[in-house]
C-alpha cells in the first residue's frame, strides 16, 4: 500500500481540518469558525494538507502533493457554492425483437418496449460519492449513462440540472469525466506515461512542462501508484501493472484536469476487496478536493460502504431506496423487513430485492413504499426549509469560481467572460500540440512492439525477393512485354493488399478513441491527421524496400529517373491503400468481418483494373468500376513508365509471329513468310524491322486517356480522399451514445 494510502488510515490530528464532513466545513468556513475563511479545498489544497501533517507526524519530507498551479484568492466573492446535480423523473425505454417462435411465423412481429429506467429522481452533492446499486440488469450503467449524457438527445425523458439549471451538452463535456468499467489503455506505455499524455491532453498549452509533470506526480502519489510509475501497463502478451493499478490509472487519466463531475461505471468490478477499497478511497479524496462523484457499483463490501454518502438502489429500472446507507436499517425495518445486525446492510438488501424480484408482485411494493418514504423525508426538508442556496450565482458563474480556486485545470488560466457561451474552453489545447502529443504516444507505443513493423517489412521482402527471382531480367521480346504486364499487376495489386494489416490498429484504439474524444480531450480531425504523419515513415521504407528490390532485378525501363518514379508510384499506392484500409476500420467494427471486405474489394479492384480485360473489352454497365479501382491508376502508370521510350522496340520482323502457331515453325520459314507478307503489303519487312512499339503496347492495353502523372496524383488524391471518409466516419460513428 502507498504512503499515502497508509496515511489516511491513521486518524489525523484534531487540527486536521479534513477529519470534520464536507459539510461541516462549509458550515465553518461560513460562520468563519475556520482559521482563514477557507472554503471547500481543491485537489491541490487537500492533497497539501496531508502532506504537511505527514511532514509534522512523521518528520517524512516526501512531497504527497505540489500545487501545480495558482489557486487563486480567498476572496469571498470567489468561493463557489457546492455543486448539486438533480435528476427528476429520467424515462428510457428500448424496442427489443420478438424471437421468432411457431405462432409468430404468420403474425406481424411488432417490437416490444423494454423500459430500463422507470421514473428516476435523486440528487447527487459536491463532496459526496452516490453509488448506484442492483443486480445484473437493474439499470445501474443506464442511469450513469444518462446522468453522463450518453444516451441520445430525445431517447431521455425527465431533466438533468446543475445547481437548478440545464446541462448543455458542450458545458458538460468540459466539466466532467467518464471512467468506462474496461480498462483501455496503450499496453506498452509506463503508467507515468499514460498519465502525462493525459496531461498534456487535458492541460492548457500555457502550464510549463516541469508544472504539468509535477501535476502527475502528484496524482501518482495520490493514487497509490509510485511503485508501479515506471512499469508499463502490460496486456495478455506483456506482463504489467495488476488489475487494481490499471483501474486506477484509468480514472487518473480522466481526473488529470481536477473535473467538477466524475462518473465511473463500476470502478470496483474484477477486483479484489483490497484493490477495491482502495480505488473508492481515492474516490472519496477526489469527491473531498470539491467534486461530485457518481459511480455504478454492483455489491460494495462492508468498508467500502463506510466510504459512501448517498446510495440508489435500483431493480429493474426503478428506484427501490434513495438515500444515505445510516438509514438503510430504519428503511427496511420500517418495510418490516428488518436488517440483522450481524449481516452487511447492501448484501442484505439485494437479496432481498432478488427475493422480491421472484415473488408475483415483483418490487411493486418496495418501489411504492420507498416513494412514500421519500415524500416524507422531502416535507420534513421543507419544514426545516433545507434549501439550495445560489446567493444569485448562476452556473457558469459558481463554475467561474471553482475555477479560480483550482477546479478544471484545463480552464484555469481563462478569465471569465460573462457574455461568453462558456468561461472554459472546448478543447485545452490547439490542434497542431495536439497531433504533437498524438504522434509522440503512438510512436512511442509502437516502437515498443517492432515486431509488427518486422513482420510487415519481411512480407514486403519476401514478396519483392520471389517477384524478382520470377521476373529475372525480362527481354524486349513480346512475350517479355506479356510477363512484364504480369509483373505489374501482380506487384501493384500486392501493395494494397499487404495494407490490410493496418485494419486492426484503429480497431484497437476505437475505444480508447471514443473515450478521450468523448470529453474533448482532443480533436477528431487532430487524431485522423496524425494517424496518417505517423504512418508515413513507415510507408516510406516500405515502398523503398519494394522498389529496390524489383526494379533493378526485373530490369525494367527509365534508369534512375524511372526507378524514382517507379518509387513514387508505389508509395502512392501503399498510402492509398492505406487509407482504404483505414476508411473501412472507421466503418467495420470487427477484425475478420474487415479483413473479409477488404479481400473481397481489392478483387474486385485488380479485376476492373484493366490487366485481365483492357478498358475498351469492359461492359457499358461495368465501366464505372473500372474507373473506381484504385488497382487501376497505379497500374497504367507502371506501364507508362516502362513502355514510355519511342526508340525503344518491343517486336522485331519475326517476333511478331510470337505467341502463335507460327512461332513454333523453323526461323528460315518464318522469314520466308515474312517476306511473303512484306510483297504482298508493299512494305518492307525485314527480321530487323520494329513492328511494335511501347506506343504499340500502351495501345493494346487501352492506356491512352491519362498520363502517367495523372495517374500518380489520382493515386495520392484518392490516399487523401479516404482519409476525409475516415474522418467523417469518426463524426457519425464515435458519439458513444445510446439510441
Amino acid at each position: 500500500m502507498s504512503r499515502v494510502v497508509a496515511q489516511t488510515d491513521s486518524p489525523p490530528p484534531s487540527s486536521f481540518i479534513e477529519a470534520m464532513t464536507f459539510y461541516e466545513r462549509r458550515q465553518a468556513a461560513d460562520h468563519g469558525s475556520v482559521q482563514g475563511g477557507l472554503a471547500s479545498p481543491t485537489l491541490g489544497q487537500l492533497l497539501k494538507r496531508v502532506g504537511d501533517v505527514r511532514k509534522e507526524e512523521t518528520g517524512d519530507e516526501t512531497p504527497v502533493h505540489e500545487r501545480v498551479i495558482d489557486l487563486g484568492d480567498s476572496n469571498p466573492e470567489h468561493r463557489s457554492l457546492p455543486f448539486v446535480l438533480s435528476f427528476n423523473n429520467l424515462t428510457y425505454s428500448v424496442k427489443v425483437r420478438r424471437k421468432i417462435t411457431d405462432s409468430l411465423l404468420f403474425r406481424r412481429r411488432n417490437p416490444r418496449t423494454k423500459v430500463l429506467l422507470n421514473d428516476i429522481s435523486g440528487e447527487a452533492r459536491e463532496g459526496e460519492i452516490l453509488a448506484v446499486l442492483g443486480a445484473s440488469g437493474s439499470g445501474k450503467s443506464t442511469l450513469i449513462d444518462a446522468l453522463a449524457n450518453r444516451i441520445a438527445k430525445g431517447s431521455l425523458k425527465g431533466s438533468i440540472t446543475l445547481n437548478g439549471e440545464a446541462l448543455e451538452s458542450r458545458l458538460l463535456k468540459v466539466i466532467s469525466a467518464y471512467v468506462m468499467q474496461d480498462d483501455l489503455l496503450f499496453p506498452m506505455l509506463t503508467v507515468e506515461e499514460t498519465l502525462m499524455f493525459a496531461a498534456e491532453f487535458r492541460l492548457p498549452q500555457t502550464l510549463s512542462k516541469s508544472k504539468k509533470k509535477a501535476r502527475v506526480n502528484a496524482l501518482i502519489e495520490q493514487l497509490g501508484l509510485v511503485n508501479a510509475a515506471k512499469t508499463v501497463i502490460g496486456d495478455e502478451g506483456h506482463r504489467g501493472v495488476s488489475g487494481g493499478e490499471r483501474r486506477r490509472v484509468s480514472i487518473g487519466i480522466d481526473i488529470i484536469h481536477d473535473p467538477i463531475l466524475l462518473f465511473l461505471d463500476e470502478p470496483t468490478s474484477g477486483l479484489d476487496s483490497t484493490s477495491a477499497f482502495m480505488v473508492v478511497k481515492v474516490l472519496l479524496r477526489i469527491a473531498q478536493s470539491g467534486s461530485i462523484v457518481i459511480m455504478s457499483v454492483h455489491q460494495p463490501s462492508y468498508r467500502i460502504l463506510g466510504l459512501l454518502d448517498h446510495l440508489i438502489f435500483l431493480s429493474r429500472g426503478q428506484t427501490v431506496y434513495s438515500g444515505s446507507p445510516i438509514n438503510l436499517p430504519l428503511f427496511f425495518s420500517e418495510f418490516g423487513h428488518p436488517i440483522p445486525d450481524t449481516e452487511n446492510r447492501t448484501e442484505f438488501a439485494l437479496d432481498l430485492i432478488r427475493e422480491l424480484e421472484g415473488s408475483a408482485g415483483g418490487t411493486q411494493s418496495l418501489v411504492e413504499f420507498n416513494k412514500s418514504w421519500q415524500s416524507m423525508k422531502q416535507s420534513r426538508n421543507q419544514n426545516q426549509n433545507q434549501e439550495i442556496e445560489t446567493n444569485g450565482l448562476s452556473l457558469k458563474e459558481a463554475i467561474s469560481a471553482s475555477i479560480s480556486r483550482g477546479k478544471l485545470v484545463s480552464g484555469a488560466t481563462n478569465e471569465y467572460n460573462p457574455t461568453s457561451s462558456s468561461m472554459v474552453p472546448t478543447f485545452a489545447n490547439p490542434f497542431w500540440v495536439e497531433m504533437a502529443v498524438l504522434s509522440k504516444r503512438s510512436v512511442t507505443n509502437s516502437r515498443r512492439m517492432p515486431e509488427l513493423f518486422g513482420i510487415r517489412l519481411g512480407a514486403v521482402l519476401v514478396t519483392g525477393f520471389i517477384l524478382a527471382t520470377m521476373f529475372w531480367q525480362l527481354d524486349d521480346s513480346p512475350k517479355g512485354v506479356q510477363e512484364r504486364l504480369g509483373f505489374f499487376a501482380f506487384a501493384m495489386s500486392t501493395t494494397f493488399y499487404t495494407c490490410a494489416d493496418a485494419l486492426p490498429v484503429f480497431l484497437q484504439e476505437r475505444y480508447i478513441f471514443m473515450r478521450e474524444t468523448a470529453y474533448n480531450a482532443y480533436r477528431r480531425s487532430s487524431y485522423v491527421l496524425s494517424h496518417s504523419i505517423v504512418a508515413l515513415p513507415a510507408l516510406i521504407v516500405l515502398s523503398l524496400t519494394f522498389a529496390a528490390t524489383t526494379f533493378f532485378a526485373v530490369g525494367l525501363d527509365g534508369g534512375l529517373s524511372g526507378f524514382f518514379f517507379y518509387f513514387f508510384i508505389i508509395f502512392a499506392s501503399f498510402w492509398a491503400g492505406s487509407s482504404f484500409v483505414t476508411f473501412l476500420s472507421g466503418v467495420v467494427p470487427h477484425v475478420m468481418l474487415g479483413y473479409t471486405i477488404v479481400v473481397a474489394i481489392l478483387a474486385y479492384f485488380l479485376l476492373f483494373s484493366g490487366f485481365f480485360i483492357t478498358r475498351d473489352r469492359i461492359p457499358d454497365y461495368w465501366i464505372w468500376f473500372h474507373y473506381l479501382s484504385l488497382v487501376k491508376y497505379p497500374y497504367e502508370a507502371v506501364l507508362q513508365n516502362e513502355f514510355s521510350d519511342p526508340s525503344k522496340c518491343f517486336a522485331k520482323g519475326v517476333q511478331m509471329f510470337d505467341n502463335t502457331p507460327i512461332g513454333q515453325v523453323p526461323y528460315a520459314t518464318k522469314v520466308r513468310v515474312l517476306q511473303s507478307l512484306s510483297s504482298s503489303l508493299g512494305i518492307n519487312l525485314t527480321p530487323s524491322t520494329c513492328v511494335t512499339t511501347g506506343a504499340g503496347v500502351l495501345q493494346q492495353q487501352g492506356v491512352t486517356d491519362l498520363s502517367k502523372w495523372d495517374c500518380l496524383i489520382i493515386t495520392l488524391a484518392w490516399g487523401f480522399f479516404f482519409r476525409i471518409l475516415f474522418y467523417i466516419s469518426l463524426l457519425l460513428g464515435s458519439k458513444n451514445k445510446r439510441r
